[in-house]
């Protein structure tokens, strides 16, 4: 029997309908139902129909692309308070899905650095009992491969006591490191529907957004490797730079987004950094957008997927000269401390690896970091608030502390922080909040004792 005979007859045993792969769930397990656009789809159709017959079960994802909740949730959910009792939903990173779910009762987040999740997948406690994640087909050598979401899964895989995956033929192929599973490491297949790549919305740019990207690029230069998120302001940049005279670019990148294809159409990508993994292709982590992003990754050796544990590692991306990572934010005190996850006490998004980027920027030769954001927002109430404020709102969680923040940036300007004193950054921070606020955060930095009159006196 040939190598590939033997793979087919192992599939064959191994292949079970939904419901008999979702059976082995029992009461008190951790189920793990996959990261990015990899979460799972028929075998969650499949444990929604388990839910009244399970107790004390906790369902764990890592930024699930989903254009709709969990049907398990939606069954769940549909028990009112009783349905907490039976699954309850964990998250290492919000989205709109799980604000909402957690705006109702049934979703919690799990605080982490992105690049140290795979060890904690792995710590007493917090092992998995059953990981389910979508796959693309087997091919010749018994290798499923995970497709454009590597991220935290070796560490899943790892844990996990049972392994459950989904085959997806839409699913892209993805080259890279550590993004296959073979046929003997899983003890169950299930062959799903086949669903479209989920998409990822993104809010069209706005002026101030425009604004933004224009103080962040004025300061990067020819020869730089970049890290940009996700919505309307990465958008911007990569359309600046792509009318810009910048090149030479590389890409080293937790997430991977549409606004990179518009740097490869204009030619600005080249990916020749010193690391040895990264030279001549786009590393990324994993992977959300539109189909054009999802085509170009499918088969394609120039992009390279990697585990999280390396992308996001602070010593690699201090390897990488003229490191550039770009990030929003939520909110800014005048200490310089910032939140990116919450909107006072309710979790919004999640530390991501914005942390991991923003200190190995600093220790690239010639990086550097910017957070950014508008200067104010509306509140429900339709008042105007500025987000640059002397401390931080009740509940707000600290995503990237004072000491680690490089440039902050608004529509006003962009100013970096690093290794100035509270009342210098407590200027610098106000010469980029509104005009409107200005006179106001001045005051209470006065009260905070940090605002002097001796701060300015000349020597």
């Amino acid at each position: 029997m040939s190598y590939y005979q033997e793979y087919l007859a192992m599939y064959k045993r191994k292949l079970v309908t939904g419901e008999k792969a979702v059976s082995i769930v029992e009461d008190g397990n951790r189920v793990h139902f996959g990261t990015g656009a990899g979460v799972v789809d028929a075998l969650d159709r499949a444990l929604s129909e388990r839910v009244e017959d399970l107790y004390g079960v906790q369902i764990m994802s890592t930024v699930a692309i989903r254009e709709t909740p969990f049907e398990t949730y939606k069954k769940v959910s549909a028990l009112g308070d009783e349905g907490v009792k039976h699954v309850r939903f964990n998250s290492a990173h919000f989205n709109v899905n799980e604000r909402k779910m957690a705006d109702e009762g049934n979703c919690w987040y799990i605080p982490m650095m992105f690049c140290e999740l795979p060890d904690l997948w792995n710590i007493d406690g917090n092992n998995i009992d059953v990981a389910m994640f979508q796959v693309g087909p087997m091919d010749e050598h018994g290798n499923f491969n995970l497709g454009p979401q590597v991220a935290d899964m070796l560490g899943v895989i790892k844990s996990a006591k049972k392994i459950i995956v989904e085959i997806n033929n839409n699913l892209p192929h993805a080259y890279g490191y550590s993004n296959e599973i073979n046929v003997r490491d899983v003890d169950f297949i299930v062959e799903g529907d086949n669903p479209p790549m989920a998409h990822l919305k993104v809010k069209e740019p706005s002026d101030i957004d425009q604004t933004i990207a224009g103080h962040v690029v004025q300061n990067l230069e020819s020869g730089s490797t970049l890290q940009i998120g996700i919505g309307g302001l990465p958008s911007s940049i990569g359309s600046l730079i792509a009318h810009s005279d910048l090149k030479d670019l590389n890409i080293h990148t937790e997430m991977f987004v549409d606004a990179y294809l518009d740097l490869y159409d204009a030619g600005k990508i080249v990916n020749k950094t010193k690391l040895p993994m990264d030279y001549g292709r786009a590393v990324y982590s994993f992977a959300a957008g539109t189909d054009r992003l999802y085509n170009f990754i499918d088969n394609n050796p120039q992009c390279c997927c990697a585990p999280i544990e390396w992308v996001n590692n602070c010593t690699n991306i201090a390897e990488i000269d003229k490191f550039i990572s770009i990030n929003s934010c939520l909110t800014v005190d005048i200490y310089g401390q910032v939140c990116a996850e919450t909107a006072g006490y309710r979790q919004i998004s999640g530390t991501g690896g914005q942390l991991d980027f923003v200190i190995g920027a600093f220790r690239s030769n010639g990086g550097k970091s910017f957070l950014c954001l508008p200067s104010t927002k509306k509140l429900k109430s339709g008042q105007v608030v500025s987000t640059i404020s002397p401390i931080l709102p009740a509940g707000s969680v600290i995503t990237t502390p004072r000491s680690c923040v490089g440039y902050v940036a608004t529509e006003y300007g962009a100013v970096n922080l690093k290794g100035k004193s509270t009342w210098k950054r407590a200027e610098m921070l106000i010469s980029i909040a509104h005009p409107d606020f200005r006179e106001q955060l001045i005051r209470e930095a006065e009260k905070m004792g940090i605002w002097r009159n001796s701060s300015k006196r000349e020597y």
